[in-house]
């Protein structure tokens, strides 16, 4: 089966609701003026789009925040409309009667400050694509260099206008996860729980080098012209490449190959012409065309980078910045992860102590296990929560 086709499939799988019976969520916006940033720069209007599914009790107790991965957006869980072909990445976790019950709780997930998929019509976001009120034109790499810590700080901004003081948990996978732990070291009289799912603490030497190869690409491409490409022909060629390295850095080997199982090495064209391409690497490179077409290459950029500069406390103290902690801490990494190895996720609960659980998501995804293999650990994600 194609990887597509089995992605597909994988995600209706693990979207354990009745079609009939999934949530309807609708898209919101928050906007917020005057943001000043981590590095001391101010963005005059930070616009972005968020939903909650479940109701809000009258203390204003039961919150769980949902923070995303990289490529991902606010739709963690539900549908916009009965008609769309799937729910949001987390479905199987989250909804009435599942791990995070929206029957107990009221769930909340925002689009990052420059989200991927700027030119998603269902993404509100501010970033390079978005207008400078004060020059009318893209911002492009005007735009302030922007930091795990100033996504948290406008999620706590959109908490505070709901008046919203205490989050029972926060929840995210691999980007999400430097989220949800930095949101337990920044406001840790806030945080009763937080789950780190295919997470890390920091970003280490190995992750640092490693992701650059995702925005090395686009840099290349002579489309870019230095971010100024608005109103021009974009970059797509370096985007494209891009985003193939992220797919298949996500993915493990085992599921990569299971996904072509009538992949060759010697096949007659690329035998015979050198310019002639292999049938997984056109699709690899297809399907990451595809997504180009929502994605906007400066917020890659801009997100490579507010990864690279990841350590939960922003104070180059990541020992010091676990003590901090007053969250009960839950570790989900998973074993077969390429990209965010488990000894990452690992050393972060060790600095932490007793008071973490670490578990693994056994699984052939690699770092997707996060995603298509969570649905494993609705039963350790339940306890926890309820403890």
């Amino acid at each position: 089966m194609k990887i597509l086709k089995l992605l597909i499939l994988t995600l209706s799988v693990c979207a354990s609701s009745v079609w009939a019976q999934t949530m309807l969520v609708e898209k919101q916006q928050f906007s917020l003026n005057n943001f000043q940033t981590f590095n001391g720069s101010t963005i005059d209007t930070v616009n972005i789009g968020w939903e909650a599914y479940g109701e809000l009790n009258k203390d204003k107790s039961n919150v769980i925040l949902i923070t995303h991965y990289f490529t991902g957006t606010s739709h963690a869980a539900g549908k916009y409309a009965e008609s769309d072909p799937l729910p949001g990445y987390w479905d199987a976790i989250i909804g009435p009667g599942k791990a995070i019950d929206t029957d107990k709780f009221y769930v909340i997930s925002s689009d990052t400050l420059v989200n991927a998929s700027a030119n998603d019509p269902n993404v509100i976001t501010t970033g390079p694509a978005s207008i400078n009120p004060r020059t009318g034109k893209p911002y492009g790499l005007t735009f302030p260099v922007v930091t795990i810590r100033d996504f948290v700080n406008v999620q706590k901004a959109l908490l505070d206008s709901l008046g919203i003081k205490k989050l029972h948990a926060v929840v995210g996978p691999s980007m999400g996860s430097m989220q949800a732990i930095d949101w337990a070291v920044a406001y840790p009289d806030m945080v009763e729980r937080m789950v780190s799912v295919i997470g890390v603490a920091e970003s280490d030497a190995w992750l640092t080098a490693a992701l650059e190869k995702w925005a090395f690409p686009i840099k290349q491409d002579p489309n870019w012209q230095q971010g100024n490409y608005y109103g021009k022909e974009k970059p797509i060629t370096g985007l494209t490449q891009s985003l193939a390295i992220i797919t298949q850095e996500a993915m493990h080997p085992a599921i990569f190959n299971a996904s072509n199982p009538n992949h060759t090495a010697l096949q007659k064209e690329p035998l015979q012409d050198i310019n002639a391409s292999y049938a997984v690497v056109d699709w690899l490179y297809g399907a990451a065309e595809k997504r180009a077409e929502v994605i906007d290459a400066n917020h890659i950029l801009y997100l490579v980078r507010a990864c690279q500069t990841f350590i939960a406390g922003y104070n180059n103290d990541l020992a010091g910045a676990m003590k901090q902690i007053k969250a009960k801490t839950l570790f989900l990494p998973a074993t077969n992860d390429l990209l965010l190895f488990p000894a990452m996720a690992q050393k972060a609960h060790e600095l932490i102590g007793e008071s973490s659980q670490y578990d693994e998501i056994e699984g052939m995804w690699g770092h997707l296990d996060g995603i298509f293999s969570i649905q494993d650990k609705a039963d350790a994600i339940r306890t926890f929560l309820e403890q």
